[in-house]
């Protein structure tokens, strides 16, 4: 009888062990958990449940192909969305293109959008606050100087009322930090890449209406008012340039969305 004992206990282990939940069962779970985060339109964690039932439960065939049917159709329809929003975005860069025009030369690795109050038949003999932006909606901005002797300048500081912005340094020589003379005309233009305008770019944009003042840093101070039309063409760049890395991101969502659903 002693010698039973533990074979009944084994016995017990096993039918303990098989009354618990089936597959089937804990698949269906997650399907409920599924469906409970897209009643709070969270689209994300609900796939994320349905896709992982196939490799939690591949036993669970019904549930398998239920799961599979449900995340196919909600990637169909999240698709559908995109497109439309995309489709409404495009509308959005062409016309804030209008206020631009493309140019690539042999220097250039990408087309650029010169802004049409900051060509350079129109800002080639005076000192302003420049923004660049390329079809990949890369922006940066420039200050140019231009006078009759030398600031060495290296920043700029917008202000206004107490608020300001202050770009980063770009020190004297380096290839951001350009000098041209002629006669006795000087032109300094300094630029303020990857992320070194250090928010003016948004200070700017954000603040079109306001009296903005800025000033160039160098040996010596030399301050100008920002004309409307400058701040105007940092705000359309600004806007612009959000919306063609918007449209980029989208496109990369929807084309990973056909690949998906074209696996399925």
């Amino acid at each position: 009888m002693k010698k039973l004992f533990p074979y009944f206990i084994l016995l017990l282990v096993v039918l303990f062990v098989s009354c618990g939940p089936s597959e089937e069962d804990k698949a269906k779970v997650k399907i409920e958990q599924a469906n409970a985060f897209l009643q709070k339109q969270d689209t994300t964690a609900a796939l994320l449940r349905l896709d992982s039932i196939s490799k939690m439960y591949p036993g669970a065939v019904y549930q398998v192909n239920a799961a599979q049917n449900i995340a196919k159709q909600l990637r169909f329809e999240v698709m559908e969305r995109k497109e439309t929003q995309l489709d409404t975005l495009n509308a959005t860069i062409i016309s804030l293109e209008k206020n631009f025009v493309k140019e690539k030369t042999e220097f250039d690795r990408y087309t650029q959008y010169i802004h049409k109050r900051q060509t350079f038949q129109r800002a080639w003999d005076r000192s302003y606050i420049q923004v660049h932006l390329d079809e990949r909606g890369d922006l940066y901005l420039s200050s140019n100087y231009h006078g009759d002797h030398w600031l060495n300048h290296f920043g700029i500081r917008v202000y206004d009322q107490g608020e300001d912005a202050k770009t980063d340094s770009i020190p004297l020589g380096s290839v951001d930090n350009h000098h041209s003379d002629f006669m006795e005309t000087k032109w300094e233009k300094v630029s303020y890449r990857n992320g070194k305008d250090n928010g003016v770019i948004e200070f700017i944009a954000k603040h079109v209406g306001r009296n903005l003042k800025a000033v160039f840093l160098g040996k010596e101070y030399y301050y100008i008012i920002l004309e409307k039309y400058d701040k105007e063409a940092v705000r359309d760049a600004f806007e612009l340039s959000k919306a063609i890395k918007k449209r980029t991101n989208l496109e990369n969502e929807i084309r990973a969305l056909q690949q998906r659903l074209n696996i399925e």
